[in-house]
């Protein structure tokens, strides 16, 4: 799988988590399944706290699996911090350490009222020719990649622009209503809101990139939002990413407290 889809699948399971439940201090346990076609390439588990002052943080790891352990070791661990304000969560600080074979990087990221202050990359990237940097206007008013697809009830789902930095790429998500779909997984059965997804690469990546030109033309990537009544948000179920070695799905196996 191209570096493109693995950084998106990894935001994407991580989003899966950061699902807000009820006041008061909460931990949320969630787990995922990922899948190549119809084979499981990884699995992932993540830990939710909310704390009684609203601050909250979640923290998880993902790992290979099956076939894909055995042609290279996938491993990574992301955490997100923040506040809660109101029903949605707003980041204070992004961190992504991830590991491919021998390959490893980390992410930093630091916020400030939505907006970047500081992104810090180890090792650093050797930035050919053709990159498109990140200029200072699209630092502004962004999401992280996991709580940037939480919502709160009677959120208009489907007609939204997601502004969305990753500490690398900056790109949008642009959704679209698709209509409805029956979802059960362990603590949840019922209708999923289906929402079309075109990705808009702005900046901080290769310029010509096959996997980045093959996703940003692809009408089939979809996520599906479910309400979770306790905390009287939507967030994912399950996501699809098209990608040039077949659609990646990423699906909750557990959606439920405790």
């Amino acid at each position: 799988m191209a570096q493109l889809g693995k950084r998106i699948f990894i935001s994407a399971i991580a989003a899966l988590a950061a699902l807000p439940a009820g006041a008061g201090e909460v931990q949320h346990r969630t787990e995922y399944r990922v899948s190549l076609g119809i084979l499981t390439i990884a699995r992932a588990a993540f830990l939710t706290k909310i704390e009684d002052d609203k601050s909250y943080e979640i923290s998880g790891d993902i790992s290979s699996a099956g076939l894909a352990d055995l042609v290279t070791n996938i491993s990574a661990k992301t955490s997100v911090d923040g506040v809660l304000r109101g029903n949605r969560l707003q980041a204070s600080r992004y961190h992504l350490y991830y590991k491919s074979g021998k390959r490893a990087r980390t992410y930093d990221v630091r916020y400030d009222n939505g907006n970047i202050t500081s992104t810090t990359v180890r090792p650093p990237r050797r930035l050919p020719a053709n990159w498109v940097n990140v200029p200072t206007g699209d630092m502004r008013s962004v999401l992280d990649p996991i709580s940037g697809l939480i919502f709160p009830a009677g959120t208009n789902l489907c007609a939204q622009k997601l502004p969305i930095y990753d500490g690398e790429m900056r790109m949008d998500l642009v959704l679209s209503p698709k209509g409805s779909k029956d979802f059960a997984t362990e603590g949840f059965s019922g209708k999923a809101t289906v929402c079309n997804v075109r990705f808009v690469p702005r900046s901080g990546y290769k310029k010509g990139r096959s996997d980045i030109e093959y996703l940003s033309k692809s009408s089939r990537m979809e996520i599906w939002f479910a309400k979770a009544d306790a905390a009287n948000v939507y967030a994912p179920v399950y996501v699809r990413i098209p990608t040039q070695y077949g659609p990646v799905t990423i699906t909750a196996v557990r959606y439920s407290a405790g």
